[in-house]
């Protein structure tokens, strides 16, 4: 070890495992050290660059043995732009940290013994696998080390990409992401040197001013694509040019919309969205099943593992066509229409209004006349007055937010006491904080890992809980 109280280098420290937030972890003595950028099996000198009271934060300066897990990273943004951290460990090893991520969930928080315990579903795709992303023009634009060593006079204004972690106001100049099949890449650049050539005015994100804010793409399995671009400013003759153009270059674009969002943040469920050309929404098909997509809809962003995930919440509920099956947080009806074939009724119960319209006309387009959504608070709706009208739950399905299940919820469903429980989480942690309040009546029968984000430390787990 070297240097002074903030600068200390320890030397030849092997990187053992990977910690909270997907970053990995070494050890030196008793302090624990996180190393982001790092991969199990490297031996580095590492330099700590900030101390917490029960930990470390430390960058590799100087590697003496690579990881046999590393893997060149695919994407020339890696390092910087900090959506695919893990693009730098083989996909194998991905996916064992992942399942260990959630089995390590289920022993220390949920406590939990575990029956059957199933192997992640990898994704046939690592790359290419998103049907929707969403850009930010910003006026300070993020130049990265090597362009700064070069030496040379770069221009500092107007980007097209993603937010630097850590740094809402400045964004890097995406040229080329692998997430999203082309044409994003291709509408995304031609948008940017359009906008320079005549000068269009970037949004600056710290003063609120500027003319282009954000551009959205989504796109179906079957290569339909939906653009819209989001403005600051009203200006017709420059909105109209924008959107006249992305038409005439692009014209396979299925559906192109606008909004003006003249708030302070970037939000767009409570903006109107104005339909320049082509189609109102895209239709995804699932299986045998159709689902409405418009700009606003939430939609698991990976189609192919969305449907493995559904098929899997299918399985697990069991269902004999007899049942009365309680679907919380059901956005946009996903999972409540793949299992209303299969019971008696489905009843969706969610808070966002748009996602409750759009669930009802999914069930609409599919014929589907036994599935029921209702708009409200979940830890109010779910109460013996609801059971009254709807029957009470045979299965409950719950699919809440990172944040888990209100504790009210939890204890709502204790009181309901279904035959089984299905709950689905993008947050290990928190999915097993609320497993372990309902062992009380419960018992993990199994689990199901599902990787629905290749090349990040993000997760799905699907857990199938019996009445004891």
């Amino acid at each position: 070890m070297g240097g002074g109280k903030y600068l200390s280098v320890y030397e030849k420290v092997e990187v053992t495992d990977i910690g909270a937030g997907g970053i990995a972890v070494a050890k030196a003595g008793s302090l624990v050290i996180f190393l982001p950028g790092a991969v199990p099996g490297d031996v580095a000198d590492i330099q700590i660059v900030r101390r917490k009271r029960n930990y470390l934060e430390g960058v590799p300066v100087k590697f003496h043995k690579m990881s046999p897990d590393r893997k060149p990273p695919l994407c020339e943004h890696f390092g910087v732009c900090g959506g695919c951290s893990w693009q730098c460990l083989k996909y194998e090893k991905q996916l064992f940290f992942k399942e260990k991520s959630v089995k390590d969930a289920m022993e220390r928080i949920a406590k939990a013994e575990i029956r059957e315990s199933h192997q992640i579903l990898g994704s046939p795709q690592q790359y290419y696998y998103r049907n929707k992303l969403e850009y930010t023009f910003s006026e300070r634009k993020w130049l990265t080390d090597e362009e700064i060593k070069t030496g040379q006079t770069l221009s500092r204004h107007n980007a097209l990409g993603f937010h630097k972690p850590g740094h809402f106001d400045r964004v890097i100049d995406i040229y080329k992401c692998h997430l999203q099949p082309e044409p994003t890449n291709l509408i995304r650049n031609a948008l940017r040197d359009y906008a320079k050539t005549l000068g269009l005015s970037f949004y600056n994100l710290k003063e609120h001013r500027g003319f282009l804010r954000n551009l959205i793409i989504r796109n179906t399995l079957g290569g339909r694509v939906m653009v819209i671009v989001v403005f600051h400013e009203h200006e017709e003759e420059k909105v109209k040019g924008v959107l006249e153009f992305l038409r005439k270059e692009f014209p396979d674009i299925a559906s192109l919309m606008y909004i003006i969002n003249k708030k302070k943040n970037d939000t767009i469920t409570d903006q109107e969205v104005l339909l320049h050309s082509g189609d109102a929404y895209l239709t995804e098909e699932m299986n045998d099943l159709k689902f409405r997509i418009g700009p606003k809809s939430f939609y698991q962003t990976n189609t192919r593992q969305a449907i493995r995930l559904y098929e899997t919440v299918k399985q697990m509920a069991a269902l004999t066509g007899k049942e009365i099956v309680y679907d919380l947080y059901s956005g946009t009806g996903t999972i409540a229409c793949f299992l209303a074939r299969s019971s008696r009724s489905v009843i969706g119960l969610e808070y966002v209004r748009e996602a409750i319209d759009d669930a009802r006309i999914n069930a609409e387009i599919n014929n589907l006349d036994n599935v029921t959504f209702i708009e409200g608070d979940i830890k109010e709706l779910l109460s013996e007055g609801l059971f009254g009208k709807m029957g009470g739950p045979d299965v409950v399905i719950t699919d809440p937010p990172r944040s888990g299940m209100h504790k009210d919820v939890v204890m709502a469903i204790l009181k309901a006491a279904p035959e089984r429980i299905v709950y689905v989480s993008c947050n290990p942690a928190t999915q097993a904080r609320d497993i372990q309040l309902l062992s009380e009546k419960y018992l993990v029968d199994s689990i199901q890992p599902v990787d629905m984000f290749p090349q990040t430390q993000h997760v799905e787990n699907v857990a199938l809980l019996i009445r004891k």
